[in-house]
C-alpha cells in the first residue's frame, strides 16, 4: 500500500479505537513517544519502554531500523536506556548493526506544563566503517530536549544537541574530527487522550575537519507529519503504533520516505 493511501488508513484506525472506551481503568495518555525527536519526560518510576522505529528513504534506497529500551534508574529522576541501529545503505550494498549508544538522562525540569531532560551518550563503535556504518572510535553525544504544553489538546518539543567523533574514519580509512548539530521541534495535537495528529521538523549539520585543512559541512532537514495512537491495557501495558512521512525540504529536498513506529511500555512487576 502506498504511503498516501496508508496513512489515511491509520488515521481512520486510530479514531475508531480511540472512540471506544479505553482497556485500561484509567485513560494513560500518549507522552513520550516522538518519532523523530526526543520529548522531555524520563519514564514513571517502575516503568520500562521497548521503541522499535523503521523509515525508509525513495531517493538514497536506504533504510534504518532501531530498537530502544529506556529504564528509570531506579526513579524518573534519572533515566538509562541504550540504543541499537540496523542501518542498509543502497550505495555500496553495506548493511548491518551501526554504532550502538549508552545513554543517561536527567530530569532537570517537570513541573507545571514544562519539562527539560538534558541527555549524554556515548557512541560505541560497533558499526563497520568500510561498510560506512560506524567509525571505528567512540564519539559523545549532548542533547537538551524541551517540551512545554501550551493547552490541554496542544504540546510542542524542543530539540538542540551536539556530536563529537574523534579521529573518526571513513570507509576508506581516512581520519577526521567531526562535528555535527541537530535541531527540531514538533507540534503534537491531542484530539483525545489516545489519538494525535503529529508535526515534526528536525535537521543535523556535519562539519568534518579533513587532513588537508579543508572542512566540508553535509546538512540535512525534514518535515515529518504523522499520526499516533494508543491501545491501553488492564496490566498497565500501553502500546503505541504510528506512521509519519519524511519530507525533505531545503538540503534535503527531493527525498522522502516512510517511517513506522511501534511502543510497548509496561511496569517492570
Amino acid at each position: 500500500m502506498k504511503l498516501s493511501k496508508a496513512l489515511p488508513c491509520l488515521i481512520l484506525a486510530g479514531l475508531l479505537l480511540a472512540s471506544k472506551p479505553g482497556f485500561a481503568e484509567e485513560v494513560k495518555k500518549i507522552q513520550d513517544n516522538s518519532f523523530l525527536l526526543e520529548e522531555a519526560y524520563n519514564q514513571e518510576d517502575g516503568v520500562i519502554q521497548h521503541i522499535q522505529v523503521f523509515q525508509y528513504m525513495k531517493k538514497s534506497k536506504d533504510w534504518l531500523y532501531s530498537f530502544t529500551q529506556e529504564w528509570p534508574v531506579p526513579k524518573q529522576a534519572n533515566q538509562l536506556s541504550y540504543v541499537i541501529p540496523v542501518n542498509h545503505l543502497h550505495e555500496g550494498d553495506g548493511t548491518g548493526i551501526g554504532d550502538v549508544l549508552l545513554n543517561y538522562r536527567y530530569q532537570a525540569i517537570m513541573q507545571d506544563r514544562i519539562a527539560l531532560a538534558p541527555r549524554f551518550s556515548l557512541i560505541l563503535p560497533t558499526g563497520d566503517y568500510k561498510k560506512g556504518l560506524g567509525t571505528d572510535t567512540v564519539g559523545y553525544q549532548v542533547n537538551m530536549p524541551l517540551s512545554v504544553e501550551l493547552s490541554d489538546k496542544l504540546v510542542t518539543h524542543w530539540n538542540m544537541g551536539a556530536t563529537y567523533t574523534p579521529r573518526a574514519k571513513d570507509a576508506a580509512g581516512d581520519k577526521a574530527n567531526v562535528r555535527s548539530f541537530n535541531y527540531g521541534a514538533s507540534l503534537i495535537y491531542l484530539m483525545n487522550e489516545n489519538f494525535n495528529l503529529m508535526l515534526e521538523t528536525a535537521g543535523t549539520s556535519t562539519e568534518t575537519s579533513r587532513v588537508n585543512g579543508m572542512k566540508t559541512t553535509e546538512s540535512t532537514f525534514f518535515i515529518n507529519p504523522g499520526v499516533r495512537f494508543a491501545i491501553n491495557c488492564k496490566s498497565g501495558l500501553q502500546i503505541v503504533p504510528g506512521l509519519s512521512v519524511p519530507i525533505g525540504v531545503g538540503p534535503s529536498e527531493g527525498e522522502y520516505g516512510g517511517l513506522l513506529y511501534l511502543s510497548f511500555e509496561h511496569p517492570l512487576f
